[in-house]
């Protein structure tokens, strides 16, 4: 089974049957040994109807129970060999869904790692939470059709042959019987296939709606936007749950025939041969021969139909994984070399341009136009910025993320002691730590820390309050002190006391270095060097906050926290 270290490989991503066939190949000893073990299972269960049958044609009809005994003894012998046959096929079969499991997780994980920060951008939350939860456990499932699937074939064909040696008629009932009933199914998997992947899509959309109330919830009843927000759910959430009934149905159709018309099958025939021991063309012996034939039969027609299912359901899982692979990490065209001294930055498309070693900071009405100044800054959107004269599009990009820093305000903190936490690549010593977390104003958070530095953080800073895991987003940025931050709503969870801190204490913390912050608060406003005001994405003013909020009344409405207040009243170093 894959190490947790090991490559996964090159998937084949040409469409979710090809994915599941990769899956297979990359296990092609295990699976073959899935698919002998299986056969031989199923063919053992075959066998015993015809040692049956000898034990009464032979034994027990002429009273020979010396005879009896010998074919009861090789019917106990089939059995016990057949049950260690069962757990063996079992145990490897497992191995096989594991590893299909852990290496599609690992495909995926790995990738997204790959995509980094343009994940969000490129796919939502609840598409990669379905992926992880659900898809991968179907995708895994649906290779049971390399043991049971395979070996229902191979019994299918013996059970044939036998029955051909007892009356060709029967066989040739059983020959084109089956056939029919997974012809008869063959609709339903269709259909199913189609209502399952509407189903999947819609399953996405909803967990990553359940992602953003989670991560919201408590702005929105702040706004008074909860209700409106929770109906909204609730309209999408029975939206689903009738999709889901739809699948059901289908489901419920494809199972209830896989199990009925085997048995509807198994009393045909079995009518049948009893007319013709009835008329002595077959011996009581072969009647019980037939029966147990067919009443086997049921098992491999039920395992067609089971994985029929299966491999829809995995189709339509493989389908989503396959397309989360194609997405492309975003491309390094730089073949230039950064500025190699500090420059400014320009964004033309909102006309904002950061001076070198400046506090600048973007005020916006708007926190999403703010944010896509900063994308494109920091290159994560095309864009035609501009470092120095140089497109930034054109540098390097290994360059662009070792000197400019995007330090997202909802940025995601891994589990870990809290050194390992806010370190990055870098292993700082304990003093810089200290002075990053001054300059975050986090002492009191390390003073509550039972283990200082050591203390375990729960993922995503769980055991941390809003504002608390704010500022060690902040400790980590100043920590990995690049040469341009780009700081998004840094202050936004703070209260102003602490707020006001952190704004004096970043201003020193990253003097003569350039610093971006995405803002409306006066307080980080006032310790700017420069503040572009926003309107719509564009620079409707730049200046600093005493001059802005005397000449501007959209900004002073946008940024004053007592909208009867005189323009720069209170306001100062």
């Amino acid at each position: 089974m894959i190490d947790a270290y090991e490559d996964p490989g090159t998937p084949d991503l040409r469409g979710g049957g090809r994915y599941l066939w990769w899956l297979v190949c990359r296990q092609r000893g295990r699976s073959i040994a899935g698919a002998l073990l299986g056969s031989g299972w199923m063919v053992l269960l075959a066998v015993s109807p015809y040692l049956l049958a000898r034990a009464v044609d032979g034994g027990l009809e002429p009273g020979d129970f010396a005879v009896l005994a010998g074919w009861t003894a090789a019917l106990f012998g089939v059995g016990v060999f057949n049950a260690w046959l069962s757990v063996m096929r079992h145990r490897t079969m497992t191995r096989v869904r594991l590893d299909a499991n852990f290496r599609t997780v690992k495909l995926v994980v790995g990738h997204a790692t790959r995509l980094g920060a343009a994940l969000p951008r490129r796919v939502g939350a609840g598409e990669v939470v379905t992926i992880g939860v659900g898809d991968v456990q179907t995708i895994a499932t649906a290779l049971t059709v390399v043991g049971p699937g395979v070996g229902a074939v191979v019994a299918y064909l013996v059970v044939a042959g036998l029955l051909v040696a007892v009356s060709p008629l029967i066989a040739a009932v059983v020959l084109l019987g089956i056939p029919v009933i997974v012809v008869l199914v063959g609709p339903l998997l269709a259909r199913l296939q189609g209502a399952e992947g509407e189903y999947r899509d819609r399953q996405g959309v909803l967990t990553a709606r359940i992602s953003d109330l989670a991560g919201g919830l408590r702005v929105l009843n702040g706004l008074g936007g909860k209700d409106l927000v929770a109906d909204a759910f609730r309209r999408d959430s029975r939206r689903l749950l009738r999709q889901g009934y739809r699948v059901g149905a289908v489901t419920s159709w494809v199972q209830a025939l896989g199990v009925g018309l085997p048995t509807v099958f198994l009393a045909v025939v079995t009518w049948l041969a009893a007319r013709l021991a009835a008329r002595g063309d077959i011996t009581v012996g072969e009647l019980v021969s037939v029966y147990g034939y067919v009443a086997v039969l049921v098992l491999p027609v039920g395992f067609w139909v089971e994985c029929g299912y299966q491999i829809s359901r995995g189709v339509v899982a493989a389908r989503r994984v396959v397309r989360f692979l194609s997405l492309a990490p975003m491309a390094d065209t730089g073949t230039l070399d950064a500025p190699a001294e500090p420059s400014a930055l320009h964004d033309p498309v909102s006309g904002v341009r950061v001076r070198p070693g400046l506090l600048t900071a973007l005020a916006c009405a708007r926190p999403a136009d703010a944010v896509a100044v900063v994308d494109r800054l920091g290159r994560y959107l095309p864009s035609a910025a501009t470092w120095g004269r140089v497109p930034l599009a054109d540098i390097r990009l290994a360059q662009v993320r070792e000197r400019i820093l995007v330090a997202d305000h909802e940025a995601d903190l891994f589990g870990g002691s809290f050194r390992d936490l806010v370190r990055g690549r870098r292993d700082p010593a304990d003093a810089d730590i200290e002075r990053a977390v001054r300059a975050a104003v986090a002492e009191d958070i390390v003073r509550g820390l039972p283990d200082g530095l050591d203390t375990v953080i729960d993922a995503q800073g769980r055991n941390l309050s809003g504002g608390q895991r704010q500022r060690v987003r902040l400790v980590r940025a100043l920590l990995a002190d690049p040469e341009v931050l780009l700081a998004v709503q840094p202050t936004s969870a703070l209260d102003a006391h602490t707020e006001a801190r952190v704004a004096r204490r970043l201003r020193d913390a990253r003097a003569g270095r350039t610093t971006v912050v995405t803002t409306t608060s006066p307080l980080v406003l006032d310790h700017a060097d420069t503040v572009h005001f926003l309107v719509d994405g564009k620079v409707a003013a730049t200046g600093t906050h005493a001059r802005l909020l005397a000449t501007e009344p959209g900004y002073r409405a946008l940024v004053a926290r007592d909208a009867d207040e005189p323009a720069g009243e209170g306001v100062g170093r």
